[in-house]
């Protein structure tokens, strides 16, 4: 047996209110839709909305005029009492496309402040003036009305109880003026026209410098900001006209980009999301859209082919705009640059023309101070990089003072975008830093001097090789780094496979030993560096004492271990503990003597 559900209007209306419509305030928003599709339907000579305030109506209700198309009588059964139903438009005989409205619901959201809702509409096909009467509680009433003048609909509302200021006159005034100031139809509330016209990017200007001079003013009328730029937006398979404005400082890292939305042009929302690409939230939008679809709520847009195809194309108009001020305005695309980098940088991962923008004009951190990419390599020729802020800042200076450029890639997206770089030229050679290399760029000692130290490094072997480190006797700069502790790509792998080999067994160890041989080329343990230059260095290996070598070493390496930002194992630290108390120990044992 057949039965149909019972639905409870209380329910749904409260389901509505707490989790549909953010705010009751959407109440206002419908009843304009409405009245835009009705108008909309009809297209009179002369076509209005009248808002009719409390003050105005003189006993507590609100009331919403328009000359639209109207209803008869089986529309009205048909349309305001099926709950969800969303065939307005085809009822009415026309395309969806034209209306604002979408889900059906729009009547049902006065429930939100009202337990009653009284339509009177006359229709522009004929018939007797209908008057419909909601109740919250899940029933209606049809009758016929007395005679109206001419065709269009009156939605009267009467707060219900605690809901009052969402009716009262400044908030209505407020409200209407919000969502429908670019409505194309004027919209009066009382004696006060809210709409203002056309949107300020459609208004024709002789002078281009005015236009532009007139849309940054709405900016900061509007968006409370003197934007950085302004760039016209146009999107003709969405409908999509508008500008965005680029922000004159960054967006806070956990903010999220935003933007003002028209469809149709009744105001979506002021704080749409996903209109544009995540890179590019260095621009707020304005825009109307008559194709774009909104969400349930009528807050955001709907995720679908279309909005994608959209954002894909605005993506592409400020992605020209920046090409395009690389070569008419280098100076404002560097102050652009210097505020909202990250979003440029996000985008040359992945496209070639910013790519080539971010090589030629994009100031990078190296060893030898901000400068291009183009211009290092004019300088260096290749590039080598330090994959992290910590290891760049430790090899920085030692790296400038051999003569090998070093750039800072520790950054949001630096490291994809110089390995991108060959994209531009093949020739380009770009290497991420192997800390051991820099020993080969740093001066062998003279054989007499390398013959005279020969005693300190067997000193210095005996005391490193328990820390599994290697000490190497070098001539460097800067002469105030005494020593350097370097782990190469190939030390860092040995070390990774000597302790899977340790924990593992059977055929699995056997696999992992076979490994051994693909490990790159380089020295397989840590060097520590000891600057030969370093007037302490060419004492310290002047020592005959073999215990006090061994300690001084053991310091120098713990120092060079927290210098450089390096883990301490315990081993580590054992060591460290060891050579501080062993030369304390040393110390005071010498002053006693003395």
């Amino acid at each position: 047996m057949r039965h149909s559900f019972n639905v409870d209007l209380r329910g749904i209306v409260d389901l509505l209110g707490r989790h549909l419509y953010p705010s009751p305030r959407a109440y206002l928003r419908e009843l304009l839709q409405n009245a835009v599709d009705a108008l909309s339907a009809h297209r009179p000579a002369a076509p209005r909305i009248t808002i009719e305030p409390p003050s105005a109506t003189g006993d507590g209700t609100l009331r919403v005029h328009d000359n639209g198309i109207g209803l008869t009588e089986a529309q009205v059964h048909e349309l305001l009492a099926t709950i969800g139903r969303s065939s307005k438009r085809d009822e009415l005989g026309f395309s969806r496309q034209q209306f604002l409205g979408q889900f059906g619901i729009g009547l049902l959201s006065c429930f939100l402040v009202a337990d009653e809702v009284e339509v009177v509409t006359r229709s522009v096909a004929g018939g007797e003036t209908v008057r419909w009467v909601g109740h919250s509680g899940g029933h209606y009433t049809v009758e016929t009305a007395g005679p109206r003048p001419e065709p269009g609909t009156t939605v009267t509302l009467r707060a219900r109880h605690g809901s009052e200021h969402w009716l009262s006159d400044d908030t209505v005034l407020h409200l209407a003026g919000h969502f429908g100031s670019l409505l194309p139809y004027p919209v009066e509330v009382g004696d006060r026209l809210v709409t203002e016209g056309p949107p300020p990017w459609r208004t024709e200007h002789a002078d281009p410098r005015a236009r532009r001079e007139e849309l940054l003013r709405y900016a900061e009328t509007a968006l409370e900001f003197r934007p950085f730029d302004v760039i016209d937006l146009n999107v003709p398979a969405a409908g999509l006209t508008g500008v965005a404005y680029v922000l004159p400082t960054p967006l806070p890292a956990s903010a999220r980009a935003t933007h003002r939305v028209y469809l149709k042009r009744m105001l979506l929302g002021e704080r749409v999301e996903r209109l544009l690409p995540d890179w590019a939230f260095f621009a707020r939008c304005v825009v109307d859209a008559t194709e774009l679809r909104p969400t349930a709520d009528r807050e955001q847009l709907y995720e679908d082919d279309l909005l994608a195809e959209t954002r894909d194309a605005l993506g592409e108009q400020l992605r020209a705009w920046l090409v395009r001020l690389s070569t008419t305005a280098p100076a404002r695309l560097s102050r652009f640059l210097a505020v909202h980098h990250l979003g440029v940088k996000a985008l040359a991962v992945h496209d070639t023309d910013m790519l080539r923008l971010v090589d030629r004009w994009l100031p990078v951190e190296t060893g030898d101070g901000e400068m291009t990419l183009a211009e290092f390599r004019r300088r260096h020729g290749r590039i080598r990089y330090s994959a992290s802020v910590d290891e760049f800042r430790q090899f920085a200076g030692v790296a400038t003072a051999q003569g090998v450029g070093l750039v800072n890639a520790g950054y949001a997206y630096d490291a994809e975008i110089l390995n991108r770089l060959p994209l531009l030229d093949p020739d380009i050679a770009v290497t991420r830093l192997d800390p051991a290399e820099l020993a080969t760029h740093m001066d062998p000692l003279d054989p007499s001097a390398e013959t005279a130290v020969q005693g300190f490094l067997g000193h210095a072997r005996r005391a490193l090789d328990r820390l599994g480190c290697e000490p190497v006797l070098r001539a460097f700069e800067p002469v105030t780094l005494p020593a350097l502790y370097l782990e190469g790509r190939a030390a860092a792998r040995h070390a990774e496979r000597h302790a899977a080999l340790e924990s593992a067994d059977g055929a699995w160890a056997d696999m992992l030993d076979g490994l051994d041989e693909a490990e790159p080329a380089g020295p397989t343990r840590p060097q520590l560096i000891l600057n030969h230059n370093n007037p302490l260095v060419r004492r310290v290996t002047t020592l005959a004492d073999p215990l006090l070598a061994r300690l001084v070493v053991e310091a120098m390496y713990g120092h060079a271990l927290m210098q450089g930002h390096h883990p301490m194992r315990p081993a580590d630290t054992a060591a460290l503990n060891r050579s501080f108390l062993g030369l304390v120990e040393w110390a005071v044992h010498n002053v006693e003597d003395d």
